[in-house]
């Protein structure tokens, strides 16, 4: 379930292209569970009906201060009270610059500036050409607004209507949601560094040929997500996959199990917390071939050779940092059977405080999970639910654990 589920939220419109991106947005604001109050200014109208947009929210659209629908003929007082925060998107140059100097000439401009501060949140995703954008004027009401409390999306980089290409463009409706989700969840991990590794490793055999395994990434993407999204500042060691970066982590990525090592080696210093989720290959060939290997027509197979790979959980875990208590360190399992045995004995030999186990047949490239979480107390199950619940809920757990050390 999202962070947004059982929120109101007046979804505010002002004149822009990126206006269409608002009705994707309102759609998947809805969809998260998001009772969604649409108010559009008169040039919004220009770009975009009110009609598209009650059908997409499942509510009447405020388009004028002067609605006769309010028994006080205060919209501007009533939508604002009952918002959980007000999201502008697109926020054109001229509006920011009304929020700045608290103009109040619509009623849009009026809900912002009537809202009780302290208790409804003003978001603000800009959206305009990139002359406009990187105008110094454009640019101190940015700043301006931030000291004023207003919380700013950031801007994409792309081709924009006009034809030409920079900053400017309004984020994608999935990322201004993701940035919805962020903003609305506890940050039970505010200022925290985390590290954390995903996905397969890749054991080249010759240029064309290796070995890996069926991880898809996502349990590790969605730790790193849930981290960020927690308020941690988080670094993802990512194997060969194919998935997007969640916003605001930084990734970096690998290929085999040294080439992961060397990367947590690198970033391991930073760190606070440590999560190895990476299904990184045991074994590597001996010898990688330099040219593809070629059928002789023998029939004889290739005589392949294998090398231990390094363990990267148990290295890290033994580190003076992780003995000393000043990193946690989180491993994962993935088994084909005996969960709770093979768990509960893999997090005494890596030597770490918690250690995560999962069905790894059942769960490799799927959205959705079970998680066993074993400690030196004993084991607790996380039920099956999608990845990213459970990484919601295993980030919480960590926080918890984290609190309790340092208490």
């Amino acid at each position: 379930m999202s962070t947004l589920a059982g929120k109101h939220i007046v979804l505010g419109l002002s004149g822009g292209i990126a206006a269409y991106k608002s009705a994707e947005l309102c759609r998947a604001l809805v969809k998260a569970g998001v009772t969604v109050q649409v108010v559009m200014t008169e040039a919004a109208e220009h770009f975009m009906t009110a009609v598209t947009l009650q059908a997409l929210s499942g509510r009447p659209v405020y388009t004028s201060q002067w609605d006769a629908r309010e028994g006080n003929n205060m919209a501007h007082i009533n939508l604002s009270r009952e918002a959980d925060a007000i999201v502008v998107a697109p926020a054109s140059a001229d509006f920011m610059a009304k929020l700045l100097h608290g103009r109040a000439d619509d009623l849009l401009s009026l809900m912002c500036l009537a809202r009780p501060i302290d208790q409804v949140p003003l978001i603000v995703a800009p959206a305009m050409n990139r002359e406009m954008w990187a105008n110094p004027a454009t640019q101190r009401n940015v700043a301006q607004l931030r000291v004023d409390g207003v919380h700013m999306l950031d801007v994409g980089q792309g081709d924009q209507a006009c034809g030409e290409t920079g900053d400017g463009r309004m984020l994608e409706a999935d990322e201004i949601l993701e940035d919805l989700e962020a903003f609305f969840t506890p940050k039970v991990l505010a200022g925290r560094q985390l590290l954390v590794t995903a996905g397969p490793t890749y054991e080249a055999i010759d240029p064309v040929r290796g070995i890996t395994n069926l991880s898809s990434g996502k349990m590790g993407f969605a730790i790193a997500r849930a981290a960020h999204m927690a308020g941690a500042h988080v670094t993802l060691v990512a194997g060969p996959v194919s998935l997007p970066t969640p916003r605001g982590v930084r990734r970096v990525d690998v290929r085999s199990a040294r080439d992961m090592l060397q990367a947590v080696e690198q970033n391991v210093g930073a760190a606070q917390v440590f999560i190895s989720t990476a299904a990184v290959a045991d074994w590597r060939p001996a010898t990688s071939a330099d040219q593809k290997i070629k059928k002789d027509g023998s029939g004889q197979t290739p005589q392949l050779g294998f090398v231990e790979n390094p363990d990267i959980l148990a290295t890290v875990a033994k580190s003076p940092r992780a003995q000393a208590g000043e990193l946690f360190c989180v491993g994962f399992a993935a088994e084909s059977h005996d969960l709770l045995a093979h768990a509960t004995a893999k997090r005494e030999r890596k030597g770490v405080p918690l250690l995560v186990g999962n069905i790894g047949p059942a769960t490799f490239g799927q959205d959705d999970n079970a998680l066993l979480l074993v400690d030196a107390q004993g084991a607790r199950e996380l039920p099956h639910a999608s990845k990213q619940v459970l990484a919601t809920q295993l980030i919480e757990d960590i926080a918890r654990r984290l609190g309790a050390l340092k208490a």
